[in-house]
């Protein structure tokens, strides 16, 4: 086989020129839209990763936004807590000053009431243990005891201060009155000349005496010289132990 070497030149001719035209207007277009393609991708690239970077930086500023966020809360909450910590006590300590107070209400009443009930109680009984000794003294009542009461008198009379004693005399020189001896039975004449002796012995005066009866007395006498009087009978004794309860009630 012989190679026609004419034509084998130009047939690498036309491959070269073919190579040239193909480097020329093709391979150099693809080269350059690859290179512009592959620019592209690294723009993409980079605005992925520039994208990627700002999704991060805004994930990360997210989650301390969050963090900040939830320590707010917490300082909100333990404020809120605390609050209602310090309200709850104020109210605790409110209502302990009322019950306390509503204690105190109760505690008063209740004494005021056991007191008004007392008194009550006392009262009756103050009234009983006088219609009881106003019965029994009215039973009691009769010559013997008045001559009891009578002696009683005269030795009362008989221990009389001094300072009484002038202060009466004084009374029967300014008025020149007289002494009036009621009783309620009527007296012995030993009895009226008793009280005539001691009338004058204490008084160092001589007095006329006036002697009557008031069965209101009950048993006992009442002695009068001017605006003096000395009592001594049932009836007194019942006014002045009256007197005495209804001051206690």
């Amino acid at each position: 086989m012989r190679i026609d070497w004419t034509t084998f030149v130009l047939e690498i001719v036309n491959f070269l020129a073919l190579v040239w035209i193909l480097k020329r207007f093709l391979y150099k277009p693809v080269l350059d839209a690859l290179a512009q393609r592959r620019a592209g991708i690294e723009r993409t690239l980079a605005e992925a990763k520039n994208t990627e970077a700002q999704a991060r930086a805004l994930e990360l500023q997210y989650e301390g936004r969050l963090a900040d966020w939830d320590k707010e809360k917490e300082a909100a909450r333990a404020q809120f807590e605390g609050k209602m910590t310090a309200e709850r006590a104020r109210q605790m300590q409110a209502l302990a000053k009322t019950l306390a107070e509503e204690r105190e209400r109760s505690a008063a009443l209740a004494a005021h009431r056991q007191e008004e009930s007392r008194r009550e109680m006392e009262g009756r009984a103050l009234a009983q243990a006088r219609r009881f000794t106003a019965g029994l003294l009215s039973r009691l009542a009769g010559p013997e005891l008045e001559t009891r009461l009578v002696d009683l008198f005269i030795e009362d009379f008989s221990i009389l201060s001094e300072d009484k004693l002038a202060g009466l005399r004084a009374a029967i020189q300014a008025h020149e009155t007289r002494a009036s001896v009621a009783s309620a039975f009527p007296l012995s004449e030993a009895q009226r000349k008793r009280t005539e002796e001691i009338l004058a012995t204490r008084l160092g005066m001589a007095i006329p005496v006036d002697f009557g009866e008031d069965g209101k007395l009950l048993a006992g006498l009442r002695v009068s010289v001017g605006p003096w009087q000395l009592n001594m009978s049932l009836a007194d004794e019942l006014g002045f132990f009256a007197a005495a309860s209804n001051h206690a009630d």
